[in-house]
Order: structure tokens, then C-alpha cells, then sequence
């Protein structure tokens, strides 16, 4: 990749979250040496977009789809491509063969974990021989956990030589001042993404923990030890904790698919541990009914959808293209001015197996599914770029795996401040 014309191009910058993923590298090549380049199928439209939002481009790439050519031409240039195109289980294949044939690093946002699974099946060996990372689910879903219990087991194993027995992750959101707006909460790119995944044909496997793991007794040993619940649950000082937002079903087959990864490369056994995680709805103690309701409303949403998922073809397929019509499409999200003022955290509870106790937490700035998303991936498409910037693995990684536990102090840039309690 030595001679690439670009670092870094954003496949799909014509999006909400693109055009966010396009105006963090526009900063960053302010700050940096950075070389990028948006890319879309639609070149005027693409500079109209990025012209109105004020963002600084270099000459866009044309890239389509339905032109294998484009993908691989556009792939040639960049040491890596970020790939913002959804549903990925209907689009995002061309662009990772094209990547992977190219000897291009690859990241994406899907949280589409039938996908993700079918793509470590298909090309984490031909991704591994040609060097190339594929590195998915790498924003708000999963990176910020994902670095978070990776850190935490590695505490863990340096301090005491011991591993993990649980890990407890709880997300706090504070929007805002002003009314909220339907757009704040989930997109309909993400909406779109969920009812795809529910009407596939193998959708069963979207509420399985062990999704993404190769080895089949590690797989059984997670469905044991950490099956996916959905009720809600008392957190800390009266809070409730509902589940993850916009899904609870994506960030666990991630963090188990890294601790079986760590552990391959460290030589060991693959050690599962409880993994739960969940919103806090935090409030006054009179509010503490409605808070009960509101998480029980999002749990049965859920299991609704777990529910479609795993009902047979004659029922999941015509449910889905229902909820297809009516959820809202792609590029349905918040305005420019509601992806500024909101700040969250994450806390991730950790109990070692002789219940030491760690707590890594991450404060962050910016709307967690838009702009910190847009960020997280910005500054991750930029490390995969640099040389020895990231650990020496290849394949289909988990993002924890695929940019190393070092690379949180680089997340500083993109809002996101880890810490670590022991």
C-alpha cells in the first residue's frame, strides 16, 4: 500500500453520517498529512452535499455499485476505504470484495451480525493472505465497549494474571437542551438495516451471543454463560437499565468474537465470560414509574423484533417488508444543529474471575449514533492507515482486535476519553 495516491476514502459521503465521516477528515487533514478523498455514485450530488455543509473536499471518486470496475478502481487508490453504503447485507459485499482483492483495509458500520458472520466465513482467510483488514461494526456500535472489555481483560491479566467472570456495560445519553424530535433517536438507515436483517433467511441468528465465533465449544460455552436478556434491570443509585439502544444484539457477538481473537493470539484458551449491557434511565425517584415503562416498552419492541426473527419464512418475510414501507428510509436523521450539545458516557463494569474489580469508562461528546459514529470511524479509517499505527493482524477483526487498546489515546481527537479504575 506504500503507493496509494489516498489514505483514506469515505465510500458513501452522500449520507448523513458520510457527509459527518467527510467533514472529521476534512479537519484532520487540517492537522495532518492526511490524504483522502469522499466517493459516491452520484458526483454532483456529492458536491452539492458536501458544498452546503461547508466541508473542504478533495475531487471526489466516482464509485458505483452496480460497477464492479468503479469498486476496484476506487479501492486501487486508498490504503483504506470506509464504507458507508447500507443496508451492508444488500450492498456491502461488492465493496469488501473489491477491497480485499485490492489489498485494501476495510471498515464499516453495519451491526447487521447475520452479515458480519457470512463475511468472516467468505473472507477472513483471503483477507488474512493478502494482509488486509476488515474491520466492521466500528462506531457506536461496537467500538466504544469493544475497546472498553478489551482494555479491561487486559488490566486484569497484567495486574493479576487472572481473566475476566463478568462484564457489566451501561450507557448513559444526555441530549440536548430544546424538544426532542422523533429524527434524534435511531436513523432510518439503521432502521432500514434492523428490518433487513429480520426478514433474511438466516435471521434466527441475530439474538445469538455466539454468532460470530468459529470454535464450537467456545460458542456453546458463551450461549451458557451469556445469553442475551432483554428485560429491564435496577442499575446503580434507583437508575433503570434498558436494553441497548438501538439493539441489543449486535454488541455481544462482537465482544465474544474478540476475546476468542485475543486469546488465538495469545496462545490460550478462549475463557467466556457474563457479558450484559444496557441504557440507564436515569431521573428523580417520582419519575422512577415512567422509567419503568419506558424500558419496558424498548424490551418489548425487542423481543417483538427477536420474535420476527425467528418465526418461519412465511411469517418473518411478509412482516418485514411491511415494517419496510413504514419505518423510515434511508437518510432519515437528525438536522445539522441537533448533532452538536449531547454528551454520554459508557461504563463498563468489570468482575475478574477472584472478583477483582475494574472499571473502564469512556466519556464522549457529540450525538452517539451521528457525529461521535462519524468520528470513531474517521479516526479509525486514519489509523488503519498508518504505518505500524495498529496492531500486525489481519482477517475479519473485531475493532478492539483490529486497532489495538494503545489506539484510545487517539480517540482523545474524536471525542471519546477512556479511563481506567482498578
Amino acid at each position: 500500500m506504500n503507493n496509494r495516491e489516498l489514505d483514506v476514502v469515505v465510500f458513501g459521503a452522500t449520507g448523513i453520517t458520510g457527509r459527518q465521516v467527510a467533514a472529521y477528515l476534512a479537519e484532520r487533514a487540517g492537522e495532518s498529512s492526511i490524504r483522502w478523498a469522499p466517493a459516491a455514485r452520484d458526483i454532483g450530488k456529492l458536491r452539492r452535499l458536501l458544498d452546503d455543509a461547508g466541508v473542504d473536499a478533495p475531487e471526489p471518486i466516482r464509485a458505483d455499485l452496480n460497477e464492479p470496475s468503479s469498486l476496484s478502481a476506487m479501492a486501487l487508490r486508498a490504503r483504506v476505504v470506509l464504507n458507508l453504503v447500507g443496508p451492508y447485507m444488500l450492498y456491502g459485499r461488492p465493496v469488501i470484495e473489491a477491497c480485499v482483492s485490492s489489498g485494501t483495509h476495510y471498515a464499516d458500520l453495519t451491526g447487521e451480525m447475520p452479515f458480519v458472520r457470512s463475511i468472516i466465513e467468505e473472507f477472513d482467510r483471503p483477507a488474512r493472505e493478502a494482509g488486509v483488514k476488515v474491520v466492521q461494526v466500528c462506531g457506536f456500535e461496537s467500538l466504544p465497549p469493544d475497546l472498553s472489555v478489551l482494555l479491561a481483560g487486559e488490566t486484569a491479566n497484567e495486574r493479576w494474571g487472572q481473566g475476566l467472570a463478568s462484564v457489566d456495560v451501561e450507557v448513559a445519553v444526555k441530549p440536548p437542551p430544546g424538544l426532542p424530535r422523533a429524527s434524534d433517536a435511531v436513523s432510518g438507515g439503521t432502521l432500514q438495516s434492523l428490518v433487513a436483517v429480520a426478514g433474511a433467511e438466516d435471521a434466527d441468528q441475530i439474538a445469538d451471543p455466539a454468532v460470530l465465533i468459529g470454535d464450537l465449544a467456545v460458542a456453546a460455552a458463551v450461549r451458557r454463560v451469556s445469553a442475551i436478556t432483554l428485560a429491564p434491570r435496577s442499575g446503580r443509585g434507583g437508575a433503570v437499565i434498558a436494553p441497548m439502544s438501538p439493539a441489543a444484539f449486535i454488541n455481544p457477538a462482537v465482544i465474544h468474537r474478540t476475546e476468542e481473537l485475543a486469546a488465538v493470539a495469545a496462545g490460550r484458551p478462549a475463557v467466556p465470560f457474563r457479558y450484559r449491557e444496557g441504557v440507564v434511565l436515569g431521573g428523580r425517584p417520582a419519575s422512577l414509574p415512567l422509567r419503568w415503562g419506558v424500558a419496558g416498552v424498548l424490551s418489548a419492541t425487542q423481543a417483538g423484533l427477536r420474535w420476527i426473527a425467528r418465526s418461519g419464512p412465511s411469517v418473518r418475510q411478509p412482516f418485514a417488508r411491511t415494517l419496510a414501507r413504514i419505518v423510515p428510509a434511508s437518510g432519515f436523521g437528525p438536522s445539522g444543529d441537533r448533532l452538536q450539545g449531547w454528551t454520554w458516557s459508557l461504563s463498563a463494569q468489570a468482575r475478574t474471575v477472584e472478583e477483582q474489580q475494574i472499571e473502564v469508562r469512556v466519556d464522549a461528546d457529540g450525538h452517539p449514533g451521528y457525529l461521535a459514529t462519524a468520528r470513531m470511524l474517521g479516526e479509525a479509517g486514519m489509523l488503519l492507515a498508518e504505518d505500524r499505527a495498529t496492531p500486525e493482524r489481519a482477517g475479519c477483526l473485531t475493532p478492539a482486535i483490529a486497532l489495538g487498546t494503545s489506539s484510545r489515546e487517539r480517540f482523545k481527537r474524536a471525542g471519546l476519553r477512556f479511563s481506567v479504575q482498578a
